[in-house]
């Protein structure tokens, strides 16, 4: 079962991310080492695959 868009930025708070705004239903996080990501979606929809090895990703980048 998919993860929810909630979810999704959820962890990215949790990692250290931050919410810089964005247009629409698309969200830009930031982390204080330079990691950049764009989440886009309704917090209620179901994140695409795509975006939960995207968040993975940037999480693990950041932990390094």
């Amino acid at each position: 079962m998919p993860k929810k868009i909630r979810q999704l930025i959820s962890m990215l708070e949790k990692a250290g991310f931050s919410n810089r705004g964005g247009k629409g239903s698309h969200r830009n996080f930031i982390h204080p080492s330079g990691a950049k990501i764009t989440i886009s979606g309704n917090l209620a929809s179901d994140a695409l695959k795509y975006q939960e090895k995207e968040v993975e990703l940037k999480i693990n980048e950041v932990k390094k």
